[in-house]
């Protein structure tokens, strides 16, 4: 059975995006970058709802083609060229990049996807990671908590039925008062 990471960049009052899908807020650093590079490298299929695949596939396609492209840049733009993912949209119609477009229950395709052999998969995406997290289906939570509070826009968190009891399992402090924390869900 795989294991499901849902992490992302957060600010301290919970939110992945101020209003206006704003995240000029994060707190960027080498560190920060190379872990999430590192989180990437030891993926083996990522699954992204729409919004977060538009974002991520408008850049980092060719971001290794850039003039001003870092050596870690250049790796984690050609990592996530090559490694498979699944975004789930029905409101697109067109992928590229290896990846594949489910149009279908997430839900169900998560179930499915996890019972597989296989190494860990990543969810990204509030709403798709939200229905896999009321559905039970998180493993893991990676949280990069930056000092800011936004005040409001796109939560981390959903509204869950019950509790989610959890085991931290790694906190470590990066530059710019970045807080990296790692919890599996207790089950």
């Amino acid at each position: 059975m795989r294991k499901l990471i849902y992490g992302m960049n957060l600010s301290l009052d919970g939110y992945i995006a101020a209003p206006g899908d704003d995240i000029a807020w994060g707190v960027p650093s080498d560190e920060l970058f190379q872990f999430w590079s590192d989180q990437l490298r030891a993926t083996e299929l990522s699954l992204y709802g729409r919004k977060l695949w538009q974002a991520m596939s408008s850049h980092w396609p060719t971001g290794d083609q850039r003039p001003d492209a870092t050596p870690a840049e250049i790796k984690f733009a050609r990592r996530w060229r090559d490694m498979p993912k699944a975004v789930f949209s029905s409101t697109i119609d067109t992928v590229d990049w290896n990846t594949r477009l489910v149009t279908g229950d997430a839900v169900a395709e998560i179930t499915r996807l996890k019972a597989e052999d296989g190494g860990p998969m990543d969810i990204g995406g509030a709403t798709l990671a939200a229905a896999a997290m009321r559905a039970g289906l998180i493993d893991e939570y990676v949280l990069a908590t930056a000092p800011v509070l936004v005040g409001g826009g796109t939560p981390f968190f959903t509204a869950l039925d019950n509790w989610v009891n959890l085991n931290l399992i790694e906190t470590r402090t990066l530059p710019g008062g970045v807080i990296l924390t790692r919890y599996e869900t207790r089950r």
